[in-house]
């Protein structure tokens, strides 16, 4: 517990300001007396100081129900900027966004291969040239954040992937020292539940998991609107689950995981058996998603299976966690036409109506942003406590 002096009153007062601002803005002076219950005479000061930190400007004059217009204030979303990578298995995407999180640049590039090597060279390489695309700003660029398949610390180093060679890499440390910002790594399932939870499908539900189908199946948990994390930081890991007693054997050491049956990879690891794709050297996710558009029956009842395996799953974790809404993300979200009906269908059929007529069950509203928007609002955050009070 925080004890009470001039100083950390002080901060709190600022902290309840500054949120008003960012919540409510343009709003006036004396609406954000009213509201917090602060005096006017401790309002003047806090909005004087975010002004002077340039994290606050003055908008013109408001409507007046009689005497002097007040004078409207607004958060300046460009104080600064961040950058939010997502980091996929195959591809890196990267974004340079305002303190809103509205997305300003843009950059992405495929991995060829999962090398230590290539993957650092391609992250300096956009990070380099997002930082050099960022409008100048009072602060610049306030921080780096990225959202990494695997298991991650509370640290930010990579414990495990099954994917990238960056088991045990202190990424962090490595760009920090490289770009003297701040950055932080978390698990891409977290930063895309977040990403969702401010700025896409999620907004309104304060009881989310955000379900990201892509390579593996990783899960982002929010309850009552907080990101959960677990006692050592890497809940989520409900990709391994095991739905097969006997089945597949997975690179975690499991059996029978969830991701084997209903990822990405189970997807594409199928459609090489189909004899349409005999021939084909290599299966993208746009050649099963271009067959399935023209009717193949091979194709689309192997895409009724994947959404059925996507099923299992999320009864498991309806069951458990009695969520607001559940959100399909990643790149499985793109055949939305075509598992969405297997998908309730066995939601409808495992489910008690208890369970099952309490959750509202999307796709990703922000696509393929989610994790990077996810990761850039931590970086935002992270900033932005420099101004704000959390008080335990």
């Amino acid at each position: 517990m925080k004890t009470g002096d001039l100083t950390l009153v002080k901060q709190i007062n600022k902290s309840i300001v500054l949120n008003e601002i960012e919540k409510k803005g343009p709003i006036s002076r004396a609406q954000i007396s009213k509201d917090t219950g602060l005096n006017k005479t401790t309002v003047s000061t806090m909005v004087s100081e975010l002004i002077e930190d340039k994290l606050v400007n003055e908008l013109g004059q408001g409507q007046s129900s009689g005497g002097r217009k007040p004078v409207m204030l607004y958060f300046n979303t460009h104080a600064g900027y961040a950058i939010g990578i997502d980091l996929g298995v195959n591809y890196i995407l990267a974004v340079l966004t305002d303190l809103s999180g509205e997305i300003v640049e843009e950059e992405s590039v495929p991995l060829s291969d999962q090398s230590a090597e290539e993957i650092m060279q391609a992250l300096r390489s956009l990070i380099r040239s997002l930082i050099e695309k960022s409008p100048d700003s009072p602060y610049g660029v306030v921080g780096i954040g990225i959202g990494a398949p695997g298991i991650v610390d509370p640290e930010g180093l990579i414990l495990f992937t099954p994917y990238l060679d960056l088991n045990q890499v202190n990424l962090k440390q490595i760009l920090e020292d490289e770009f003297n910002i701040p950055t932080l790594i978390d698990n891409e399932a977290n930063t895309g539940a977040l990403g969702e939870h401010l700025y896409g499908a999620g907004k309104n539900a304060m009881n989310l998991i955000y379900v990201s189908v892509g390579i593996g199946i990783g899960t982002g948990i929010i309850i009552n609107g907080q990101l959960y994390k677990g006692a050592t930081g890497i809940s989520g890991e409900m990709g391994h689950l095991t739905i097969e007693v006997n089945g597949r054997k997975c690179s975690c050491g499991n059996r029978g995981c969830w991701e084997l049956y209903a990822s990405e990879s189970a997807l594409l690891t199928e459609a090489k058996k189909l004899e349409y794709f005999k021939d084909t050297s290599s299966i993208t996710l746009d050649h099963i998603e271009s067959e399935a558009k023209k009717g193949n029956k091979d194709v689309l009842r192997l895409l009724h299976t994947i959404g059925e395996y996507n099923g299992v799953g999320l009864v498991n974790i309806i069951n458990t966690f009695n969520p607001d809404m559940l959100i399909i993300g990643n790149r499985m979200a793109r055949f939305e036409n075509w598992i969405m009906n297997p998908i309730k269908s066995v939601l409808d059929d495992r489910l008690s109506p208890f369970h099952g007529n309490a959750v509202n069950l999307t796709v990703s509203s922000l696509g393929k942003y989610s994790n990077a928007l996810g990761a850039s609002a931590f970086v935002i955050s992270k900033f932005l406590d420099i101004n704000r009070v959390k008080v335990i």
